[in-house]
């Protein structure tokens, strides 16, 4: 009898520590009216040159029109794999599948210098066109995905700021990585290789689906790490020095995981305070594939440590980094009552024995974990588009790609909800598109935009 009454305790006190989890995580209607007055607030100041957590960064960069043809070469460089690829554009939106070769980068490259870096990168460029038969003296337009903090300060040049990504190479930083790249090409005997723009991830996945759809104004990662990027017309552009483009649209890179205004937990703070970063990127902490399965482990920890999950010790609370945010989308596919490929996830991580209502409090803190990501994507998402279209008064379609996105398995309806509720009937204006492999189909069409406008000078 005493054993029934302290089960029924221990599952009340289950009930209330879920409860009390789901509210430190949710955010009302009322919380995300006030992220997108706050985004827009931090729009505005970063547009003016001002201190802002939005470094809206002008990329030089237009989206296409759609109508741009021929054969352009991109480079994708953003870890230590990356590829290059041929990728021929038809016409009406159309293009015909890339040609692709993948390279990885060995520890040498991306901690030794910068020269040899590049001096492999341009190798494999060539290797590339002997596989495509371009010969050295056929002209090559071509577009660099580089996925690294920069200061970009024309379409075709840009400072590398700080290397990220594990990535160290001596004398890069402060450099211009394609004037860097070019020296490399010259040195391969590749003269016939022109560097025609810069760009990265996020802007490649908006070109890339704007190429086919012209009404795709926001490009938007959602992976490892997040960011956003979005048209915007020059002259609202006040901290660029000159404007030579009259009040044509340029992209601009948001990088909006530096936003800061955001409700915390307790479990947010601890993460941030032991990151490399502290006090920065807070959006991307609470979004972003890197951090999610962290801020779920420092949760599961916390309630191991009152008694209230798992009855026999186990690894995952106390091993930094061991619960990742693939074990999350794993687990809120499980099935209930009983949840047994989260069991199998549990022991794959040290957990030896757990209950099934164990196995369903981990389920529902992974939910409340990534409902929150969701909704906050959705908030910084509608904060872009309303600041192109405040009435919402035509279709915006939204190019996404991303791990998180396209893998976790309530993420899009959890988005769609949130836009339901912050613009009402007109949420169907906000479509959503899985735009795969955007960064280096961007790049190339890049370059043919690029390529177009140099030869209607």
């Amino acid at each position: 009898m005493l054993k029934r009454l302290n089960l029924k305790r221990l599952y009340a006190v289950k009930a209330k520590t879920l409860d009390n989890i789901q509210k430190a995580f949710c955010l009302t209607k009322a919380d995300l009216q006030n992220i997108i007055r706050s985004f827009h607030a931090e729009m505005e100041r970063g547009l003016s040159g001002k201190i802002s957590r939005l470094r809206m960064i002008p990329t030089y960069v237009a989206r296409p029109t759609g109508n741009e043809r021929g054969k352009f070469i991109a480079l994708d460089l953003g870890g230590t794999n990356f590829r290059i690829l041929a990728l021929k554009l038809r016409g009406n939106g159309r293009t015909l599948p890339p040609h692709v070769m993948k390279f990885a980068l060995q520890k040498r490259q991306i901690t030794g210098t910068g020269d040899d870096l590049f001096d492999f990168i341009a190798g494999c460029i060539k290797a590339f066109m002997k596989r495509q038969n371009i010969q050295l003296f056929e002209e090559c337009e071509l577009g660099f995905t580089f996925s690294f903090p920069v200061r970009q300060t024309a379409l075709a040049s840009g400072q590398l700021v700080c290397w990220t990504k594990g990535f160290s190479a001596k004398g890069v930083v402060g450099k211009d990585v394609v004037g860097l790249l070019r020296r490399a090409l010259i040195k391969r005997a590749l003269r016939n290789v022109k560097i025609i723009a810069l760009t990265n991830d996020t802007v490649g996945t908006l070109v890339a689906g704007s190429y086919s759809d012209r009404r795709c104004d926001v490009g938007v990662i959602i992976g490892t790490g997040t960011n956003a990027c979005y048209p915007e017309k020059a002259s609202k552009i006040r901290k660029m020095p000159a404007n030579p483009i009259g009040n044509r649209e340029i992209i601009i890179n948001i990088e909006w995981g530096n936003f800061n205004n955001l409700k915390k937990t307790r479990y947010d703070k601890l993460l941030d305070a032991s990151s490399h970063n502290p006090r920065e990127q807070i959006l991307e902490k609470m979004v972003s594939g890197m951090y999610l399965g962290e801020i779920t482990r420092l949760v599961l920890a916390d309630l191991e440590k009152q008694g209230i999950l798992f009855s026999t010790p186990c690894s995952i609370p106390g091993s930094r980094l061991a619960f990742r945010t693939e074990h999350m989308s794993a687990i809120e596919s499980d099935e209930a009552p009983h949840f047994y490929a989260t069991l199998r996830i549990l022991r794959g991580l040290g957990v030896r024995y757990s209950l099934p209502d164990d196995r369903k409090l981990v389920s529902e803190v992974c939910r409340a974990v990534s409902k929150r990501a969701a909704r906050i994507s959705a908030a910084a998402i509608t904060a872009v588009v309303l600041k192109m279209d405040a009435g919402l008064k035509k279709a915006h379609v939204i190019a996404i790609d991303g791990s998180v996105y396209e893998k976790h398995p309530t993420f899009k309806d959890d988005m769609k909800e949130a836009f339901q509720e912050l613009t009402g009937e007109k949420a169907s204006r906000i479509r959503m598109v899985l735009t795969k492999d955007g960064s280096g189909k961007g790049a190339a069409i890049i370059a043919a935009v690029a390529y177009a406008s140099q030869e209607a000078k």
